[in-house]
This record gives C-alpha cells, sequence and structure tokens, in this order.
C-alpha cells in the first residue's frame, strides 16, 4: 500500500476543515492552502473529488467555502483514502500462480489478504475527529513547550 500525495494532503485539508467546522464557518481554498503550504490548484483537484465523494459540500459566493458533509467524528481515515485514492489497495500479483498454485493461494490468504483486512481495519477506526483531536493536542503541547 502506497498513500500518495494527494492522500495525504486530502486528509490534512479535510483535518483542517474540521478544525474550522467546529465554529460553523464555510473555509475557502485560498485559506486552507496558505494554512497547509500546499499549492491553491492542486488543492482544488483534490477538493473536487472529496466533494464528488461526499466528504465535502460547497457554497459559492463572497462567503462560500467548503464544509464537512457530515460530523467528522463519522468521516474515517479509509473513507478519504478511498475517494482520492486511484490504487490505495492494489491487489497483490502473484509470482508462482502457474508453477505452484497452492503456495500463491496460501500467500494470497494468509499475508496478502490479512494485510489487506489489517491495513483496512487500521483506517476505518481512525476518524477525522481522531486526527484533529490529536493535532490539537500535538498544538497545545507546542505551545506549552514555546512557553517554557
Amino acid at each position: 500500500m502506497r498513500i500518495s500525495a494527494k492522500g495525504r494532503y486530502a486528509l490534512a485539508a479535510v483535518t483542517e476543515i474540521a478544525r474550522s467546522s467546529s465554529k460553523n464557518e464555510n473555509i475557502s481554498t485560498i485559506s486552507i492552502a496558505n494554512q497547509l503550504g500546499i499549492s491553491k490548484i492542486y488543492l482544488e483537484q483534490v477538493f473536487a473529488q472529496l466533494k464528488k465523494g461526499n466528504i465535502l459540500v460547497s457554497e459559492k459566493g463572497s462567503r462560500g467555502g467548503y464544509q464537512l458533509a457530515q460530523a467528522p467524528k463519522n468521516i474515517t481515515v479509509w473513507h478519504v483514502l478511498m475517494v482520492v485514492e486511484n490504487a490505495l489497495m492494489d491487489p497483490a500479483g502473484s509470482s508462482v500462480e502457474k508453477s505452484a498454485p497452492e503456495i500463491a493461494m496460501a500467500m494470497q490468504a494468509l499475508v496478502f489478504d490479512a494485510l489487506d483486512k489489517s491495513i483496512r481495519d487500521a483506517m476505518t477506526r481512525v476518524s477525522v475527529q481522531d486526527l484533529l483531536d490529536f493535532a490539537e493536542a500535538q498544538r497545545g503541547e507546542q505551545a506549552f513547550m514555546y512557553y517554557l
């Protein structure tokens, strides 16, 4: 499994929107791009996918911007990544299927399928709210360390 820059940016942006959502405000692409140091144009492409995947909703106009489509506790890392990643869980290729199909089946069942399930389970246990809570705790620790 490989998570691309697009996947990492999507998670960061959704977490940043969750931070602003607590104030019930729309947040602009420019604001998020500046906050996270991400290209606005690239972020707009990511947001188009997140909107299509029902993770974000948008509003046009002078007070427009983005909000989460649902509460951060209901959006999992798995959902975000599945929306923006083209090949998050590529099937494992077989190397010995023709010459030793029983070994290929054993590897698939005991290694690759089990690994895919573990990764999926781990990512479905972590919500955007969990990411936000952890980030806020880190922010608090950094502020504390700054004033020491």
